[in-house]
């Protein structure tokens, strides 16, 4: 009985110092650190492709991310209608297959021309809200940077599944944003995600423990995938909550461009995965129309 006050006290007391700490930092700070948790995640979880299949790397990285974030908020299923219902797990489905796809496109690709590629699927959704003339630039200059990435050239040795693969998830993460935004008008606070994150572990669990079997039950493992989920989910999403509280979204939107960008050093860095210059002018054009996309929507 004695140990329920002092426990809930500490933790009141650890989640002020987080946020005390959160708060000392700038929030573009903040976007940055999220940014690189989330590619050091993704590049932890390649590292675990020499162990796992991608599809059981998925579903560890999905379940750890379910688990955390359905502690944290626990959604209340109890008066949903069926149009909630259908946004919440059409928002869950949707997570799992971007997840998916865009992990069997890490396997196949570099981390930086994957997340380029998926870059696109934002990026659509952000020159699709637009009329004017000058978003053509922008879908040219993102036009040109898959031109750039196709199997050709310098890119000879790039894998076209790969590249489907990437396009499926940016097609996922286009759909993850309209979804996420529905979501948030009819499930409060987190707990729309935390919903969704749960019923992604379902849809994805069948798969993910059909590839990885026992494999799945090494505790070293279970360890890297718990990191995996933290990096790439928990600490980014907390992260860009806080910094979204005290910055204008059109400049969370340009530092969310340079995503690509700091998957590509990433991938240089921890995995050696050294891109050609052709390939780099394709990440580059991809985060210039991302950039120039957010600036003009801002201006107007």
């Amino acid at each position: 009985m004695g140990r329920g006050p002092i426990g809930r006290w500490g933790l009141s007391r650890q989640g002020s110092l987080l946020r005390a700490a959160a708060d000392s930092i700038p929030p573009s700070g903040l976007v940055l650190l999220g940014i690189f948790s989330v590619q050091l995640g993704a590049a932890f979880a390649k590292e675990l492709f020499a162990s796992l299949p991608p599809s059981a790397v998925v579903f560890l990285r999905i379940a750890a991310g379910a688990l955390i974030m359905g502690a944290i908020a626990r959604p209340k299923l109890k008066g949903l209608g069926w149009r909630d219902w259908a946004v919440g797990v059409g928002f869950g489905l949707t997570l799992a297959v971007m997840n998916l796809t865009f992990y069997e496109a890490l396997a196949r690709l570099p981390m930086g021309i994957a997340v380029a590629v998926e870059f696109l699927g934002p990026l659509g959704v952000a020159v699709a809200a637009s009329r004017r003339r000058i978003d053509l630039l922008w879908v040219g200059l993102a036009g040109l940077g898959v031109v750039l990435l196709a199997p050709w050239g310098e890119s000879a040795s790039v894998s076209w599944i790969g590249i489907g693969f990437a396009l499926v998830a940016g097609a996922c993460w286009a759909a993850y944003i309209l979804l996420s935004a529905a979501a948030g008008r009819r499930f409060p606070g987190t707990s729309g995600l935390s919903f969704a994150m749960i019923v992604s572990a379902v849809a994805i669990a069948p798969i993910g423990v059909t590839t990885g079997g026992a494999d799945l039950l090494q505790p070293e493992l279970l360890l890297i995938g718990l990191g995996v989920g933290l990096l790439s989910s928990v600490i980014p999403y907390s992260l860009e909550l806080q910094a979204l509280r005290r910055m204008p979204k059109h400049v969370f939107g340009i530092l969310m461009s340079m995503e690509p960008a700091a998957a590509a050093l990433i991938g240089v860095l921890l995995l050696g995965e050294i891109l050609h210059a052709q390939q780099w002018a394709a990440v580059i054009c991809i985060v210039a129309a991302s950039l120039g996309s957010t600036r003009v929507r801002k201006r107007s």
